[in-house]
């Protein structure tokens, strides 16, 4: 499933329980491409380091930066960078658009609501004033939850006929929903959905947030 002549080293910089950091990861693995990760701790700013802010000025993960120097950040640029050649992306124009359509989705209508829930559930303080925007983000969650669990509903991947780019984008915040209070009880397709993307060959999950962290989301939901 790899493309020719896209099997030089690649230097990742991310936070591991990152959604977006995940999602690249989950496709390098499932490519087979030799990568090496650099662990930046965005939770405790070390994405503001001089060092850090030399590779991506807009200091967040991840970044990615070729065996020549030449960096890319965003996290679905990344996706149909390193996707490109492989069946991970649509051959068809029109499938790879559709494919695009959701990666769109996935960071204007799901990200800015399933992901931040989950920051703000597992990251901030208990008393952190950011905790009444938790309503809301709920709300808006599960609206593109709805639009999910619709497309499903005929279905099987959200990248044309086969599993992709877009799913492994969708994917990432969407498995871990509910540690921003947004259940998946009341939504079968887009459960089974996710047994499909863990099912794939060489998957690999999120790695579970630490105990300090499940305390904060346990007592915010």
């Amino acid at each position: 499933m790899s493309a020719p002549g896209m099997k030089d080293n690649v230097t990742v910089h991310g936070f591991s329980p990152s959604g977006n950091c995940h999602k690249v990861r989950l496709l390098l693995e499932q490519l087979g491409r030799p990568y090496t990760w650099v662990e930046v701790r965005s939770d405790i700013g070390a994405t503001h380091s001089p060092e850090f802010l030399a590779i991506n000025p807009n200091a967040k993960v991840p970044a990615l930066v070729r065996e020549d120097g030449a960096v890319l950040t965003e996290s679905n640029a990344m996706l149909c960078w390193l996707a490109d050649g492989t069946s991970f992306v649509p051959s068809d124009a029109w499938q790879r658009a559709q494919a695009l359509s959701w990666m769109f989705f996935e960071q204007y209508s799901h990200e800015p609501y399933v992901a931040v829930a989950r920051f703000i559930s597992g990251w901030t303080p208990i008393d952190s004033p950011r905790r009444a925007e938790l309503p809301r983000l709920r709300e808006r969650a599960h609206a593109a939850l709805a639009v999910m669990e619709r497309h499903l509903a005929s279905h099987d991947w959200f990248t044309g006929a086969h599993y992709g780019v877009a799913d492994i984008a969708l994917f990432a915040y969407t498995a871990v929903a509910d540690e921003g209070g947004v259940s998946l009880a009341s939504y079968p397709a887009i459960n089974a959905w996710i047994e499909r993307v863990r099912a794939t060959p060489k998957f690999v999950a999120l790695p579970d947030n630490d105990n300090e962290v499940r305390a904060r989301i346990a007592a915010s939901v």
